[in-house]
């Protein structure tokens, strides 16, 4: 089936370099061997050319490494990868690993590809990896967007006010992409070619250990990185999670999640395949899936529109819309009946033991639910020291524990907070027109039985 034409760009309009040995994929993003585009399309390639395909990764460590990245996103990302390395082993797909950023790695190996592919993301140290490859590589460069539904500019031209202006412009054009990638058979085999990986990544555990990273935040034991755990959850989802997903999906005691966002956030699933296994999944009526594809693609490409189309989405000066950062400026001196460091908030050192239970989830096993990130957030701006300090702070908590934090969604959620994607509201203190969560906001679900299962998950991590 072939790959739709509105998830190609070409980067570099120029013919395939002749005396190329392979084609070269830059695994970044969509770090899987299965249901991904821009690998079917080096394929395509590869085997148009009679060639092998070659794929790459550029580990970053040290003092250059991803930003904010610690030893429990690596230790995810590293078990992601050495599943990645076997589905393309078994494809008959090269794979090259070396420390470096993925322009500098890339760069390199394209020396002797015919054909450079690139998947794609929207985070703004992704677009500088692309530029700074699309300024050095001398050969043809195609771009493939395989981890959203919908690319960006196709759903949008422009930064989208809400999930209500967005929705329309996606329901409009989403079947279109809503298409299966099938896998392409690989005429060539890459295992003659003699390339080295200089990083052996069978063995993450051992990869991790010879790492320069923050180490304070370590790995967890709730999840485990790669595509095969991610279709696993996948599956037990479908068949025990999506019928009444509608109902229950804001309601961290009924176990109604998918778990799938530090999966998607790796790019060790596809969101169109779970899009497509959800349209055809026995379990769950039409509302269940409803909800869950406004999850996934509504909510989720919204994100992405908000962080292609915003220079600095890391500022709260830019970040906030103009409405929210005037209402938060006029009532950042009123009384606040709390306030508590940084460090006091990263404990749970504070008197409302239902956040102590989202921060201490957050902390030990790297996830909380949605319906406590919310209220999670909210209760950081009310009691920090001032809307900027709050906005910080919530970003740096967010990015630090959580596996799936530094992405699009991270700083897109946490601007919601602050007013981003919303509208005013009734006025009240410390948050003026923005939208306040109070502690009536628990009684939607059974809180002390979300308190108990946070106990046993962190017990479960402790090993205790």
């Amino acid at each position: 089936m072939a790959i739709h034409g509105g998830r190609i760009r070409v980067l570099k309009d120029v013919a395939p370099r002749d005396g190329g040995r392979y084609v070269l994929y830059l695994l970044q993003q969509a770090n899987r061997a299965r249901h991904n585009p821009a690998l079917e399309l080096a394929i395509e390639e590869a085997n148009r050319l009679g060639l092998p395909v070659v794929a790459c990764f550029g580990l970053l460590d040290g003092a250059n490494g991803f930003p904010e990245a610690n030893a429990r996103h690596y230790a995810f990302l590293l078990q992601g990868l050495a599943d990645a390395k076997a589905g393309l082993d078994g494809r008959g797909v090269g794979f090259v690993m070396r420390k470096g950023s993925p322009a500098e790695v890339a760069i390199d190996l394209a020396g002797h590809a015919a054909l450079l592919v690139l998947d794609r993301g929207y985070l703004a140290i992704q677009k500088r990896w692309y530029r700074e490859i699309e300024a050095a590589v001398d050969t043809r460069i195609v771009q493939v967007e395989g981890d959203v539904v919908v690319p960006v500019e196709v759903a949008s031209g422009k930064h989208e006010y809400a999930a209500r202006t967005l929705r329309p412009k996606l329901h409009k054009v989403w079947d279109d992409f809503l298409e299966p990638v099938a896998a392409r058979t690989v005429k060539h085999q890459a295992d003659g070619l003699g390339l080295t990986s200089a990083i052996d990544v069978t063995d993450p555990a051992r990869v991790l250990a010879g790492m320069s990273l923050d180490t304070a935040v370590a790995p967890v034991k709730r999840f485990t990185g790669g595509e095969t755990e991610a279709r696993r959850r996948l599956k037990a989802f479908l068949k025990d999670g999506l019928s009444g997903y509608g109902n229950g999906r804001n309601r961290p005691e009924a176990a109604a999640a998918s778990h799938m966002s530090p999966y998607l956030h790796f790019g060790q699933i596809s969101p169109l395949e779970i899009a497509l296994a959800v349209r055809a999944a026995e379990g769950g009526d039409a509302d269940d899936r409803g909800a869950y594809l406004e999850e996934l693609i509504v909510r989720r490409e919204l994100a992405m529109n908000h962080v292609f189309y915003t220079e600095d989405y890391a500022s709260y000066d830019h970040a906030i819309p103009d409405w929210a950062r005037k209402t938060l400026a006029e009532h950042a001196e009123d009384p606040r009946p709390h306030r508590y460091t940084e460090a006091q908030l990263a404990e749970g050192q504070t008197h409302d033991a239902y956040w102590n239970a989202a921060q201490a989830e957050m902390r030990e096993t790297g996830y909380m639910h949605n319906q406590l990130r919310m209220y999670w957030g909210k209760k950081i701006l009310e009691w920090s020291p001032s809307p900027k300090a709050g906005f910080e702070r919530t970003l740096r908590l967010n990015n630090r524990y959580f596996l799936d934090g530094r992405d699009a969604n991270s700083f897109t959620n946490v601007a919601w907070v602050y007013g981003l994607h919303d509208r005013p509201w009734a006025k009240r203190k410390v948050f003026g027109t923005v939208r306040y969560q109070s502690e009536n906001s628990l009684r939607k679900f059974d809180a002390k039985a979300y308190v108990r299962t946070v106990e046993r998950l962190c017990a479960a991590e402790k090993g205790s």
